[in-house]
């Protein structure tokens, strides 16, 4: 397995040169004590624990997995003594409200933390990822009362938390939760049902496991419109915050999964289990949704987590290698061969996993900003602010979730490829970042749905190519700054082009929409995709324009080499990378009949 080392000074390149995470910090309400000593402290402290920890037991991990012997969910070896280390860091409740436990850092941080610790071990990441989601819900939405009893041992790692959405008949179709809530004469109620795929759903980890529960009610109204939210908590807590008597949660069994296989992913069985309601009766979706969009990021982070480990590897791998000669003369003469990093081909590879990593980091990064402006909407009770800043969050989550997921994992196949043969066996580790990134595509809303979401809702309906015109106007603000700029001017150029089709597309599929609505189901995967080779340009554009800026100046805080790098790999994005674009704006405005024709009989003739 590739042996993790955290990319610090990317990272800090990133947060510090290009986005101004110090002066970002010392605007936010939650961000005096983010400064840059402290940051910096936590990332390598962070970084630290993930190599060392962490990184470690991914490969025996997958190959342990995790077992349900006698109604008992052991992890793997070396998983319990981590999460201990985790606890003992402090590492849940890094951004969260101090009166609980946490630190009170902002948001971003701990995203920051997310991609390290995902990238080291991403099976791991999932206990403590999943008891964010659960945090966050309980935070914003439950009573004082529940929040006193969960949020204080959830934030210290003592308790994790789960969310439970999938049953065996629905999973993006919400309306079909099948799940029913009873009330109770004390205010409680009674949940019977069964959940689904319910990630870090049972272990032995934690004393206790709170789920977050998606149930009807018995007089709901049918559909989405009557899903209720509760807290189930496995083990019922006690007056004094202990754990007490054992609620009826039952884990019945685990799925034997492709990947991911040290995260415990669980059929959960609530079998007349106490619950209390979190927010109003009905409004469960809109409860759960509350931090989706933030959820959604962390989930796009998994795809600049696998294409970071797969370069990794594969790039010690194409030093060490050695494979015919370059084409254009002997590079290593006194060895047998020379090294395969020689070869275009070769290189063609591993700056793609480059490009989409630390691209990606840049997309993750600058979303981040602002989902810690929508907290702290939320912090300061500012209703208006929570709302403007989560609205143009839902621009950018379908897009870094759905085209950065499947970017990691085209970079998971190109490391296998790196390696040829060696690749295909477990051995060495790459084949199991592939198996891994897998199901990034598919949970927290597959592509399909993540591009259904972009056009469908977040561009046509809700705001009418309004926020294609805002992030393209700034797209062409930077191609404008940047024209007379010799580093930069030729993707400056590139970029304007693009920002103006871009624009195009939208107004082109809105009119056909109106004609054809089978048009935005044809059409949505080409945009999101389009989309994301363009938003990713951008992001590479000021990345090179950072590092050019730096090496003019020479008040940089790194190398002259590293910053030619930047530049170097923004130019192979924008020439052999950001041209699939095209393919996709070509097959977006192309009739929806060659897809809804074909009868379904004739899909297949035996």
């Amino acid at each position: 397995m590739p042996a993790y080392k955290a990319p610090l000074r990317d990272i800090r390149f990133q947060i510090n040169e290009v986005f101004d995470y110090p002066a970002h910090y010392a605007a936010l309400a939650n961000g005096k004590d983010a400064d840059p000593d402290t940051v910096n402290a936590i990332l390598e402290e962070c970084a630290k624990y993930c190599e060392e920890v962490l990184s470690p037991i991914n490969l025996s991990g997958d190959d342990e997995g995790c077992k349900l012997e006698n109604g008992k969910v052991t992890t793997p070896k070396g998983f319990k003594e981590a999460y201990e280390q985790w606890v003992a860091g402090g590492w849940q409740g890094l951004s969260h409200p101090t009166e609980y436990g946490g630190q009170g850092m902002p948001m971003s941080l701990g995203l920051l933390k997310t991609e390290m610790v995902g990238t080291a071990n991403w099976s791991f990441g999932m206990y403590p990822g999943l008891s964010l989601g659960a945090m966050n819900t309980i935070l914003q939405h439950a009573s004082a009362e529940l929040k006193n009893t969960y949020l204080t041992p959830l934030t210290e790692g003592r308790w994790t938390g789960t969310m439970c959405l999938t049953e065996p008949q629905c999973g993006t179709d919400l309306g079909q939760v099948k799940t029913r809530a009873e009330a109770n004469a004390d205010g409680s109620y009674r949940v019977t049902g069964t959940k689904i795929f319910i990630s870090a759903g049972d272990h032995d980890l934690a004393e206790n496991i709170v789920h977050v529960v998606l149930a009807r009610l018995p007089d709901a109204p049918a559909g989405t419109r009557g899903i209720s939210l509760f807290i189930i908590p496995k083990h019922l807590p006690t007056a004094d915050g202990s754990v007490g008597e054992f609620n009826n949660v039952v884990c019945s069994a685990l799925e034997h999964k492709m990947g991911i296989k040290a995260s415990a992913t669980a059929v959960i069985n609530f079998e007349q289990s106490r619950a209390w309601l979190i927010a109003e009766p009905n409004k469960g979706l809109e409860a759960m949704f509350t931090f989706m969009n933030t959820a959604r990021i962390g989930t796009a982070i998994q795809g600049v987590c696998h294409a970071e480990l797969s370069f990794q590897g594969a790039l010690a791998y194409a030093k060490e290698r050695r494979s015919m000669r370059a084409l254009s003369g002997k590079k290593e003469p006194e060895k047998v061969a020379d090294a395969i990093i020689h070869h275009a081909d070769v290189r063609r590879m591993l700056l793609t996993q480059k490009a989409f990593a630390e691209g990606g980091r840049a997309m993750i990064y600058f979303c981040a900003q602002y989902a810690d402006h929508m907290v702290n909407g939320i912090i300061e009770g500012d209703a208006k602010k929570y709302k403007k800043w989560d609205d143009k969050l839902g621009f950018f989550t379908p897009i870094i979730k759905g085209f950065l997921t499947e970017m990691g994992l085209e970079a998971a196949n190109q490391g296998i490829q790196v390696f040829g043969g060696h690749g295909y066996i477990k051995e060495h580790g790459m084949e199991q970042i592939a198996r891994d990134a897998r199901i990034a595509t598919i949970y927290e809303g597959t592509t399909g749905i993540q591009a259904l979401d972009l056009l469908g809702r977040k561009v046509l309906i809700m705001t009418r190519g309004g926020a294609v015109r805002e992030f393209t106007a700034m797209i062409a603000k930077f191609a404008v700054d940047n024209l007379r700029n010799p580093k930069t001017r030729i993707m400056a150029t590139t970029l304007a082009k693009y920002a103006a089709e871009w624009n195009v597309l939208t107004m082109r599929l809105m009119l056909m929409a109106r004609k054809d609505r089978d048009v935005v189901s044809a059409a949505s995967h080409h945009f999101l995709m389009y989309s994301g080779y363009v938003m990713m340009a951008y992001f590479w554009a000021l990345q090179a324009h950072i590092a050019g800026s730096k090496l003019t100046q020479g008040n940089g805080s790194e190398s002259p080499e590293f910053y030619k790098a930047k530049i170097a790999t923004a130019r192979f994005y924008f020439d052999h990378l950001l041209p699939r674009a095209k393919g996709h704006a070509t097959s977006m405005v192309k009739p929806s009949r060659s897809l809804t024709r074909l009868p379904i009989s004739d899909f297949a003739f035996e």
